[in-house]
Formats: structure tokens, C-alpha cells, sequence
């Protein structure tokens, strides 16, 4: 049970030692290299047009997500590279799973994504489809991505 305040907020830049906490995250979740994701992070946390949330609980930082324009699909479904915004990375603290924390930091990184402008958002997912259908996205269609088929989805504001 969440017990305190659950905030969010938009990284800012040169905030290294948030980068550092979120690439490791990254890294024991998915594998991704520490230095692939604060190089990431620094560049996006420089252009209004994708952004990373983090979501603190009190003053503990236990979720983040973003806006991306780069995924790793693209690179093996270029195709999809017509689509600008994509929402992804979304992890939460294993602590604090199961509590609706990622529901609420999918609906705050939209609110900030309309509130900047950006009219549609993407994902791709093989693991939260009926989540993200009851959070009003829309599937596009299934395509296989390494071992895994996915479903890539579409979210308009």
C-alpha cells in the first residue's frame, strides 16, 4: 500500500546522479547498458520534444518513463520511424508494483506530452497490451521484434 505523497516531475539536465539511479534500474531490469541510458538522458533532458518523468514517493525516487524519439524497434522496423513519440522505459521499483504507481506515471508523462504539444504518443509492448487498452490506447498492429511479438499502440490527444 502507497503510504505518502506520490509526485512527478521532468528531469532536468545534469541531474547525474538521477541518470546514474535510473540507469541502473535499466540496466537490472532490461539488460540496457548504464552508459547507453545516461548518455540517453542527458540528450533528451535537452529537448522539449521527449522528456523522462520521475516518480518520487516522499523524497524516494520509485518510478520513470518517457518520452522518446528513438526506440529499439525502430531499428529493426524502420518503417515505424514515421511515428515521432514514443512512450517507453516504463519501470517501477519491484518494492512498489501491483499499486497502480505505473498507471499513474503513464497518465502524467500524457499530460505532460499534451501539455508540450505533441498530439499522438506510441508504444510498443508485449506485456501490458490489456493495460494500456484499458488506459485508452489503441493497438496498430502485432509485429515480431526479436524472439518476442509485440503490439505497437497509438494514444491521440
Amino acid at each position: 500500500m502507497i503510504e505518502g505523497h506520490l509526485g512527478f516531475r521532468v528531469l532536468l539536465p545534469n541531474e547525474l546522479e538521477t541518470f546514474e539511479l535510473i540507469a541502473g534500474w535499466y540496466f537490472d531490469e532490461w539488460k540496457i547498458p548504464i552508459e547507453k541510458t545516461i548518455s540517453k538522458l542527458e540528450k533528451i533532458t535537452l529537448d522539449d520534444s521527449q522528456f523522462q518523468v520521475l516518480t518520487i514517493l516522499g523524497d524516494r525516487p520509485i518510478a520513470t518513463g518517457g518520452i522518446y524519439h528513438h526506440v529499439g524497434l525502430l531499428e529493426k522496423e524502420p518503417r515505424f520511424n514515421i511515428y515521432k513519440h514514443w512512450l517507453g522505459l516504463v519501470y517501477t521499483d519491484p518494492d512498489f508494483r501491483q499499486q497502480g504507481i505505473g498507471t499513474k506515471l503513464c497518465r502524467s508523462i500524457e499530460v505532460t506530452a499534451k501539455d508540450r504539444g505533441i498530439r499522438e504518443i506510441y508504444l510498443f509492448s508485449d506485456t501490458a497490451v490489456s493495460l494500456y487498452n484499458r488506459l485508452g490506447w489503441a493497438e496498430v498492429e502485432a509485429v515480431t521484434y526479436g524472439q518476442r511479438t509485440v503490439t505497437v499502440m497509438k494514444k491521440e490527444f
